[in-house]
């Protein structure tokens, strides 16, 4: 079993709108797909990735209009760090973000900051060989656009509690029992736990509700799902994500894991050239399409329409 680093990474936005801006607008992904999320048909699901709609660069939002800010805390992930090319990407980055009335702050190879919500990401120098996932944005050159995902940070009490089941679903420590690598032939990420905060976690826009990490196929989630259960989690059985199969279940430390298939891909149900361009919902709620079109905010893509 080799999990190729992560899939997606799914957070909570309040606000569909100012979210495609930010990510379409400012950060020069792709948005590849609008349709809602399939346990809450009342709610958006809005994902952003790659040129390509990679996994391993597919950042995801459920959006729940007007929802209070979150706070990350203790058994939830904090930061999403993403990689670029060089330090003159940093550069780069840190001025548009700066224009776009950012907070940023630069030091060495890395670069933090948050989005209007508060989600919090890192931009580290990408010293891997893996190949780069990125959009085209025509603002955005090149040479300087986001790569994919590095790994994320969580908040931890004991995470050496996590170590039996990270190390049977093919986690590596890197120096003890806060900082892990996954990675397959293709792909890498890093999952590294901090000291959580004092206030007491709560969920909300601009918190990560899980991490998925990338499986081959339905045979490696049946393998999973043994090494979980083997290693003291409960995983929920397959289920049908439609873009993606996929189990569920919290790691020892708290954190809402994820683990979903790659072998199914985001342009079944429309093609690449059209990916994110109209609402696109599954078989089951097809038949409501009208209602929930009236529950849901007609969205501009920043993207599409320049």
């Amino acid at each position: 079993m080799a999990l190729e680093g992560i899939h997606h990474i799914t957070a909570v936005t309040g606000d569909a709108q100012a979210n495609v801006d930010f990510y379409a607008g400012v950060m020069g992904l792709r948005m590849i797909k609008q349709t809602v999320n399939f346990d809450d048909p009342s709610a958006y699901h809005l994902y952003f990735a790659d040129e390509i709609a990679s996994t391993g660069a597919a950042l995801t939002f459920f959006e729940y209009p007007g929802a209070a800010p979150g706070l990350p805390g203790a058994g939830m992930v904090h930061t999403i760090i993403w990689r670029v090319a060089s330090a003159d990407a940093l550069d780069f980055w840190k001025a548009r973000l700066r224009d776009a009335e950012m907070s940023v702050l630069h030091e060495g190879d890395t670069l933090t900051f948050c989005d209007p919500e508060g989600l919090a990401y890192q931009l580290v120098v990408d010293d891997t060989d893996e190949p780069p996932l990125s959009a085209t944005a025509s603002d955005v050159p090149a040479e300087f656009a986001l790569r994919g995902f590095g790994g994320v940070r969580a908040y931890a009490q004991q995470p050496e509690d996590s170590a039996e089941l990270l190390t049977a679903l093919g986690f590596e420590a890197d120096g003890g029992a806060r900082s892990w690598v996954v990675g397959g032939e293709q792909r890498s990420a890093t999952l590294a736990y901090d000291e959580p905060p004092l206030d007491a976690a709560r969920p909300g826009a601009g918190t990560v509700h899980h991490v998925a990490w990338s499986a081959a196929d339905d045979e490696e989630l049946g393998l999973c799902i043994g090494e979980a259960r083997g290693a003291g989690a409960q995983p929920t059985g397959i289920i049908d994500r439609q873009y993606f199969h996929s189990i569920y279940f919290r790691e020892p430390s708290g954190v809402l894991f994820e683990i979903a298939t790659r072998d199914v891909g985001f342009t079944v149900d429309e093609p690449l050239d059209q990916l994110g361009m109209s609402l696109r919902l599954p078989e089951q709620y097809e038949q409501h399409r009208e209602q929930i079109e009236l529950n849901l905010t007609a969205l501009v893509n920043p993207r599409a329409s320049s």
